[in-house]
């Protein structure tokens, strides 16, 4: 199997850096089942490493991701899946997420180019996001007929409020630029094309200059409070997404993503 992601430790001040980097080298940098298995594994690598403080995310040179990989094979194969398989996985999305999230290490995403989808999940299950100037994020999810999973609706909440939550994932073609997702919250820091990974790292050099234990206690108390009722509020959207999955409206959406044509879509 090829390996999408690579990992480079020991960077920056006292070595207290890592790198990873998810690059399909195809400019579209696409969420496989396969490159989710893989960016999980890539995390949970971090559990027992004390000599690590802190993890900068990048994608590719043209795109941290363009999300989950419609036209990959295992991905297409949920079209005839049972629901018991579906449900098994559905599963790999929000284990991803959840992996990146619960680290004990401060996490940077670095995004140049586009964020879509499932990459925007991955992105605000990061503690900081720095986006390129001239990237942009998008939700696309509910244009093909689907419900925004993987627990990214109450991350996106805490981040930026309810009413651009549902800006972001209702309006599913809009764009949001890196000077609105500054605004909006979305990211912490817009960088010059192609310096996002640099200012990552710069950010990442003063978080990693503070005492660890105190940094990772600090994280871990923040995001207990913050997300202690996420998985009360969010743990139906695996289940909505299987149920979406079954609708004429997703294959609808999705044959029509595929076609390069307007969907039409029946709320059936």
């Amino acid at each position: 199997m090829a390996g999408f992601v690579t990992i480079e430790k020991g960077l920056g001040p006292e070595g207290r850096i890592a790198v990873v980097r998810f690059d399909r080298g195809d400019g579209i940098n696409a969420l496989s089942p396969e490159a989710l298995r893989q960016l999980t594994d890539a995390a949970r690598s971090f559990e027992d490493d004390g000599e690590t403080s802190v993890v900068v995310l990048t994608g590719g040179a043209r795109a941290f991701t363009a999300g989950f990989d419609l036209k990959d094979p295992e991905g297409r194969a949920r079209a005839t899946m049972d629901l018991g398989t579906l449900r098994r996985h559905l599963k790999l999305g929000p284990r991803l997420t959840r992996a990146w999230q619960e680290m004990e290490q401060i996490t940077i995403g670095a995004i140049e180019g586009f964020c879509v989808g499932g990459g925007v999940a991955l992105a605000v299950a990061l503690d900081f996001r720095v986006m390129a100037r001239d990237g942009h994020m998008r939700v696309p999810e509910i244009g093909l007929g689907m419900n925004m999973s993987w627990q990214s609706v109450p991350r996106m909440l805490h981040l930026i409020g309810p009413a651009r939550t549902k800006q972001a994932v209702i309006l599913a073609d809009k764009r949001i630029s890196a000077a609105e997702a500054l605004e909006w919250g979305l990211v912490e820091e817009v960088a010059e094309p192609g310096q996002a990974l640099a200012a990552a790292m710069a950010l990442a050099a003063k978080v990693a200059a503070q005492p660890p234990l105190s940094v990772a206690m600090t994280k871990l108390t923040v995001n207990r409070l913050t997300h202690a009722l996420d998985d009360l509020a969010s743990h139906m959207d695996l289940d909505q997404f299987a149920l979406a999955s079954l609708s004429e409206d997703h294959k609808e959406g999705v044959a029509a993503f595929l076609g390069r044509r307007k969907p039409t879509f029946r709320g059936r």
